[in-house]
């Protein structure tokens, strides 16, 4: 079930107006209004849209989470993006230095 809460919770967090926001997804403040008091319920296209605008999970406008997104996994520090690079660099040159000495052992 869609999220009216959610919805207008994240629409007043950005300082838009039901008419305003509506104008960005060329749909009526009629229309944001069913949204947000859950007599309509917005196709999967515009939910998508809506997630991506404000930055969110689809769950969190489909009312499944509290959390509005899921923070990425795997993201890296500077540091360990220069250790990670410098592995596979030496990983590569034992790579290239094996495959050597096996074609030339034959």
């Amino acid at each position: 079930m869609f999220s009216g809460s959610h919805l207008r919770k994240l629409r007043k967090a950005k300082g838009l107006t039901m008419k305003d926001f509506g104008r960005k997804f060329n749909l009526a403040e009629s229309t944001i209004s069913g949204y947000e008091n859950e007599s309509r319920k917005p196709d999967l296209e515009t939910l998508d849209k809506f997630a991506n605008f404000f930055n969110v999970s689809t769950d969190y406008l489909m009312g499944r989470t509290e959390i509005p997104r899921i923070e990425a996994q795997g993201e890296y520090t500077e540091d360990e993006v220069e250790l990670i690079e410098d592995a596979l660099r030496r990983y590569r040159e034992m790579k290239s230095k094996l495959t050597y000495q096996i074609e030339n052992n034959k």
